[in-house]
């Protein structure tokens, strides 16, 4: 066969004569398009906002540090000293901050509640480490906490920072096989629509091979047409879903994921692809199914 993506683009008002303009498989390939072009932009921005969330989180998560102390009432003030002494002469550390018993309650007020007081809970003495790019050599620091406050423990966000990486590639794993079912469930409507059509207008084809037309022009015809209706209804499954995500409030430092859960900067470019990549696969699957249905038809 001889295809031309001109002709694909701009028509042929001679071919475009030999499919109906109308029927159940023009509804079918336009809905079923549209449908997994809203779907695939949610996944898009669901995989590319999980991978931003995330990256802010361990991010920040790996600039910072805790030191927790624990120990009698009166060495706890000197050991505090002795942690922030090493602290604040280790290369790699930025800051070190004591928190105050307030701040110690208010980190704790989402699992306990606000009815706390200081006096009823035995809370170890934190100290808020603020790390530089390169960080702290950690187990030189260990040793030297060990050596000046037995009571010192340093957390270096690890513990909480893994689980997160974990869950969010593994999303994005489940996000990038959502998206190639997508592919794929469209890849079977439009087979499945390519068939009907062909199956429907029978008739017509017999009298066109009686005519002299070859099999090129008319699975040309076919093909055209089925990848238009699919293209069309991807457009504005597209253009649906990325209202949507517009109408999303915006993302600031203290929200959290659902309302992170919008494109940013060049992120919008990546919506545009799904209408391309319908349309190039609606070409090669509605061709192939044509082909081999005149073929087995002749």
């Amino acid at each position: 066969m001889s295809w031309n993506p001109l002709t694909l683009l701009l028509g042929d008002a001679s071919s475009d004569q030999v499919v109906p303009p109308k029927g159940r498989s023009t509804w079918l390939t336009g809905f079923a398009s549209g449908a997994m072009a809203f779907i695939a932009v949610f996944a898009l921005t669901l995989s590319l906002a999980v991978g931003r969330l995330a990256d802010y989180w361990t991010l920040d998560l790996a600039r910072t540090a805790t030191v927790q102390i624990v120990a009698e009432e009166g060495e706890m003030a000197a050991q505090t000293q002795a942690a922030l002494q090493v602290l604040r002469t280790s290369p790699g550390v930025v800051s070190a901050e004591v928190l105050n018993p307030e701040a110690q309650l208010a980190l704790l007020k989402p699992w306990l509640g606000s009815n706390l007081s200081v006096a009823t809970l035995p809370l170890p003495q934190l100290i808020e480490v603020r790390l530089g790019p390169d960080g702290p050599d950690v187990e030189s620091l260990k040793l030297r906490l060990a050596a000046e406050a037995p009571g010192a423990s340093f957390d270096d966000q690890n513990y909480w920072r893994t689980p997160i990486l974990e869950a969010a590639e593994r999303l994005k794993l489940m996000v990038a096989i959502s998206l190639a079912l997508t592919l794929l469930v469209t890849m079977i409507i439009v087979v499945i629509s390519a068939q009907n059509a062909l199956t429907a207008n029978q008739s017509i084809i017999r009298t066109l091979r009686l005519l002299g037309a070859r099999d090129s022009y008319i699975a040309r015809a076919f093909v055209r047409r089925v990848t238009l209706r699919a293209t069309i209804g991807a457009l504005v499954g597209m253009v649906l879903a990325m209202l949507v995500v517009f109408s999303f409030p915006a993302t600031s430092s203290e929200t959290g994921l659902l309302v992170g859960l919008s494109l940013q900067g060049a992120d919008w470019v990546y919506p545009l692809l799904v209408p391309l990549l319908v349309a190039i696969s609606t070409f090669f699957t509605s061709r192939i199914a044509a082909r081999y249905h005149l073929h087995t038809e002749a």
